[in-house]
């Protein structure tokens, strides 16, 4: 599992919310899933990982009822990279509506099929976390005509056979999809007053950031490895595809910050002190 970097009607609306505000669709149910990330993805002997192990391969853990068997333990036993994945919901997607709950144990023909599809469905997931945040934001009114059209468009490729899946020019989708978010990120952070620092890309790895005022910044894509971000201000800063692995954000203000994902603030270091947007849940290890 590399560390990162339902059929729906013709308009879906907004994912139903939890209690806690978490978009339930979109985020992982293991126990609707036959184990897809622990197998069908591969990972190498890291801090992250105790092991190798190749794709297609059953993490030696995964047990016969697809659950994790050092789940409660997998920090303490080395596997510090499987409590910070998140497959955006393509994993209960893949097993119980792509492949009919048909499972890859039972059936070994569709194992191949399976992982492939499982792999060009987290994608699309994704990118539909993005999109239902993006028609919610208020900021993002002239475009949402745009952005409901693209969510649509989205949830009927999700909904497409093992062979569509494994045809579609994910590459192309993503590109068209992202053109709007960024249009969507301009009009966010134009709301914020002042000038806005611009680090799309930018190598960050260990910056001393404490304190740092960075609401509406442009951070896409940027490395923010072991970053130091402890009391900084990254309210409205567009953090889409930002790396976040162990960065401290140890009382740092995330409130409103876009297209920010459950895999990024779980592979982060927090506290109680730390806001979150709505809609992401506060990991158990901070």
């Amino acid at each position: 599992m590399p560390h990162p970097r339902r059929p729906a009607p013709d308009r879906p609306a907004a994912a139903p919310q939890a209690p806690d505000g978490a978009r339930l669709p979109l985020l992982s149910d293991c126990g609707s899933c036959f184990g897809l990330c622990c197998v069908a993805l591969p990972f190498a002997r890291s801090a992250d990982f105790a092991l190798d192990k190749e794709a297609g391969r059953p993490c030696p853990n995964l047990g016969a009822d697809f659950r994790c068997g050092i789940h409660r333990d997998l920090r303490q036993r080395g596997f510090s990279g499987c409590t910070v994945f998140e497959c955006f919901g393509a994993g209960q997607k893949v097993s119980q509506v792509t492949f009919g709950g048909t499972d890859w144990r039972s059936a070994p023909e569709t194992a191949g099929p399976m992982f492939e599809a499982f792999g060009v469905m987290r994608q699309l997931h994704e990118l539909l976390w993005y999109l239902t945040e993006a028609v919610a934001l208020p900021a993002a009114r002239p475009v949402r005509g745009e952005l409901r059209a693209a969510l649509a468009a989205t949830e009927r490729l999700t909904l497409g056979s093992a062979a569509e899946l494994a045809a579609l020019d994910v590459p192309a989708h993503r590109a068209t999809v992202n053109a709007l978010l960024l249009r969507v990120s301009e009009l966010v952070r134009a709301k914020v007053p002042g000038r806005k620092k611009e680090r799309r890309g930018a190598d960050l790895m260990g910056a001393r950031l404490k304190g740092a005022d960075l609401r509406g910044a442009n951070l896409r894509g940027a490395c923010l490895i072991a970053a130091d971000l402890r009391g900084a201000d990254l309210r409205s800063a567009d953090l889409i595809g930002a790396d976040l692995r162990d960065a401290d954000l140890r009382g740092a203000d995330l409130t409103g910050a876009v297209f920010l994902t459950q895999a990024q603030v779980n592979a982060a270091r927090g506290d109680a002190a730390t806001r979150v947007p709505e809609g992401l849940r506060r990991p158990a290890h901070w």
